[in-house]
């Protein structure tokens, strides 16, 4: 597993949010593309048949399936790097970190303009703590 320092991380920040803005959009539209071709089913079966334009829908599937590998290879180049993704439709990722002999992760989710917490591996989200010196930030002043 790969792990990263802080500094390390946060230089990953920009690429990362490119990826999964990629990924997040390409999800949402194809939700709304299938959202949409699963109303198309729902009239048919009610109207008990209907002339459906074949080719159309079948044009609209490409697409969705587009879209969708579009979202899994974004989000395979994320985990290529060593980040994980821990929810794609809030852009939650965490990065592998040791500290004091052990692995916990920082985490980070879309929108926050830099890293500023993590958790351990078995605390989640809700275990998010603020970073404290051990990370290399916030370090006191030492004197002269």
């Amino acid at each position: 597993m790969k792990t990263f320092s802080l500094d390390e991380a946060q230089s990953l920040l920009p690429v990362l949010e490119s990826l999964l803005k990629r990924a997040i959009e390409g999800k949402r539209v194809a939700e709304e593309k299938e959202t949409k071709l699963q109303e198309l089913r729902q009239r048919i079966f009610l109207s008990g048949g209907m002339q459906v334009n074949v080719v159309s829908v079948m044009r609209q599937r490409a697409e969705i399936d587009k879209l969708v590998q579009q979202a899994k290879d974004a989000v395979a180049e994320i985990d290529s790097i060593g980040v994980q993704v821990k929810d794609l439709d809030t852009g939650l990722l965490d990065f592998p970190c040791i500290i004091d002999s052990e692995i916990v992760l920082l985490c980070w989710k879309m929108g926050e303009s830099r890293i500023d917490f993590w958790h351990t591996v078995d605390a989640g989200f809700r275990g998010r703590q603020p970073l404290d010196e051990r990370f290399g930030r916030d370090k006191p002043d030492r004197p002269n």
